[in-house]
């Protein structure tokens, strides 16, 4: 029984995940990524490595892009529906990313006006919640 045991344990395998999972993970656009990682897979041992110890490729990635659309919608402030509606729908890179904000077109002003307010009304919620909590083990 020991030995069955023992045997079981040894043989654990690795955690691996498809390129597109790890570039998620890694906060970079896949298609930018070098070819020997999108053609691979990427065990867990391996993000942590490239999360701690960022290889050039990934650090060049992160600095200047082309950013996934979540990556994008942060830099802007906007949600990923609010770069749909304002027709950004590509990875864009740092320097796209500047110019938008400096021009600051409409959209934009509008996008970051309307997550200001989703930000607020999740606060709000927050406090109400919290206070009912409050309330509930207070009586």
């Amino acid at each position: 029984m020991l030995d069955t045991l023992v045997t079981m344990t040894s043989h654990q395998t690795t955690q691996t995940m498809k390129p597109a999972t790890a570039a998620k993970k890694l906060g970079v656009y896949l298609e930018a990524t070098p070819a020997e990682f999108q053609e691979g897979v990427v065990s867990r041992t391996e993000l942590n490595a490239l999360q701690t110890e960022p290889p050039e490729w990934l650090q060049e990635l992160r600095r200047n892009g082309p950013h996934p659309r979540p990556v994008v919608a942060s830099k802007l402030g906007v949600s990923i529906a609010g770069l749909a509606r304002g027709g950004i729908t590509e990875a864009l890179t740092t320097e796209q990313i500047d110019a938008l904000k400096s021009d600051n077109p409409e959209w934009l002003q509008k996008e970051r006006a309307t997550q200001a307010e989703v930000r607020k009304e999740a606060v709000r919620i927050k406090e109400k919640n919290a206070a009912e909590q409050e309330r509930r083990s207070a009586s």
